[in-house]
């Protein structure tokens, strides 16, 4: 049964409801007969004159509230990038760090620029992560590992991802192909040739493809 604070709240909101219709109503009903006892000359010069203000103001105002969204849209993302990156520097368990290092590349939109300060540390936990997660339960985190091994163009793991492209798992194997076009790898022109035509899996050939022509 519910409560009188409960169902106040509902009684006020249907109280309210009508009064605004009404309200509004009246509003349109009183425009209208201003309107109709308005001079031709005024409504003309309203017609020609204040309309077209209104709507270069109306225009203009939408298009700063767009910019403004975007520009605060940007501020909290990079905020929660710096808050994240505070966190991925003093957390102690490398699973978690992991997990803090797959979310930074995201929320930065999957690009290094913002992340030089901890590039190298995240791209250890990505060679560590690749290493360790052996099984095929795991071959998501593989794949996130390989690919943004990629993301942050780290050279010294293509000699890592050239191996997994033999990976069990043809998500990893793609997302090594993807990590590997992504730093121009020419060591791994040959192997991904190979992958282009004769993996049994269509996103790996399509992915050593694409490496292949960005590598060219």
């Amino acid at each position: 049964m519910p409560t009188p604070t409960q169902t106040q709240p509902e009684e006020t909101s249907r109280a309210i409801n009508p009064f605004v219709g009404l309200l509004g109503l009246g509003l349109i009903v009183a425009s209208i007969w201003v309107w109709n006892h308005l001079h031709f000359d005024t409504q003309d010069y309203i017609i020609d004159e204040i309309i077209p203000i209104i709507g270069v103001i109306v225009v203009f105002g939408i298009g700063f509230w767009v910019l403004w969204r975007k520009w605060r849209t940007r501020q909290d993302r990079l905020q929660l990038r710096d808050r994240l990156i505070q966190r991925f520097q003093k957390e102690p368990s490398p699973h978690k760090q992991r997990d803090l290092a797959f979310t930074l590349i995201e929320v930065n939109l999957f690009e290094a620029e913002g992340l030089e300060s901890i590039a190298e540390p995240m791209a250890k936990l990505f060679i560590w992560t690749l290493n360790t997660a052996l099984g095929d339960k795991q071959h998501r985190e593989r794949g996130m590992a390989a690919s943004y091994l990629g993301i942050l163009k780290h050279t010294e793991s293509i000699p890592l991802l050239i191996r997994f492209l033999e990976d069990d798992h043809a998500h990893v194997r793609a997302c090594a192909a993807l990590a590997l076009g992504r730093m121009r790898a020419q060591e791994a022109k040959a192997k991904l040739e190979v992958k282009m035509k004769e993996d049994w899996d269509q996103t790996v050939r399509s992915r050593s493809r694409e490496a292949l022509e960005r590598i060219k």
